[in-house]
């Protein structure tokens, strides 16, 4: 009888604990305390193992550099926002000047043509591009027509002084009939430095002061009416037509004619020596 009475008791208080347990987990608060101490426990491990990780081992550096003066490594990439260039005037102010002696174009009419030929003593030459002289018949500054770099300076004693310009490959713009130059070969020069004073040429001395200026593609020169205030890429991009060749061609021919003459001048004047010697004789 006792050992039923002391069963009945147990499961009374297994009954009680259940029930008990069961309140508890019912409470609201019970599963955020849980959560928040099992998180206090990982973090807790987590910080006493980073205390006892070896020193010599390297921490990723997460600090920022100032850099106060936006200094550019070489490896930086390069500015995108870079002002596009249209080839301008090679002076200051173009209101101040005038053509006169035009680019010499194939296609022009036989007056135009006329107007376009450089006659130097008995030889003549199509010209390859502008003279472009003050009004007040002054010299005056000379100036790039684009930024670039000096690709030579040459002195001539029949073209003045020359200075060409690289743009681009294949792109120049050349600068004659100098009596100063301000700049040296291999030079970056700005649109709108001044390359050197305008002067005279023998080969085209009815023009006075001067400047003789050229826009060449691939070493053969275009109209540089045609280029004005357009960009570079506008003449990159256009392909040299049949014009072009023309001119290129005509100004060749005027040259080799012109060594001809002169070749047959010379032996003309060396038979006249000749003969006035044997006259002598």
């Amino acid at each position: 009888m006792l050992e039923v009475m002391k069963m009945r008791e147990e499961e009374k208080k297994q009954s009680s604990r259940k029930i008990g347990m069961k309140n508890f987990f019912k409470k609201k608060w019970v599963f955020p305390a849980i959560y928040i101490g099992a998180a206090a426990i990982l973090l807790t491990t987590f910080l006493v193992w980073q205390m006892r990780a070896p020193e010599n081992v390297e921490q990723p550096d997460f600090s920022y550099e100032e850099n106060a003066q936006r200094q550019m490594d070489d490896e930086d990439a390069l500015e995108v926002g870079k002002t596009v260039e249209d080839f301008s005037w090679p002076v200051e102010n173009e209101d101040d000047v005038e053509i006169v002696t035009y680019f010499y174009d194939a296609t022009a009419s036989e007056e135009e043509q006329e107007a376009a030929i450089i006659y130097d003593g008995n030889s003549f030459y199509p010209s390859t591009g502008i003279a472009i002289a003050a009004k007040n018949g002054e010299t005056f500054d000379v100036q790039a027509a684009m930024s670039g770099s000096v690709k030579s300076v040459k002195e001539d004693t029949v073209l003045g002084n020359v200075v060409v310009v690289e743009h681009a490959k294949g792109i120049e713009t050349v600068y004659q009939s100098l009596q100063e130059v301000n700049v040296s070969e291999g030079d970056k020069v700005k649109q709108g430095d001044v390359l050197g004073k305008a002067g005279r040429s023998l080969i085209n001395e009815e023009a006075g002061v001067h400047a003789h200026f050229e826009i060449r593609k691939n070493d053969v020169p275009v109209n540089p009416l045609d280029y004005f205030k357009k960009s570079l890429t506008t003449l990159q991009n256009q392909e040299l037509n049949e014009d072009d060749q023309a001119n290129e061609e005509a100004a060749e021919e005027a040259k080799e004619q012109n060594e001809a003459g002169t070749s047959e001048e010379d032996t003309s004047d060396e038979e006249n020596r000749d003969a006035n010697e044997n006259e002598q004789e």
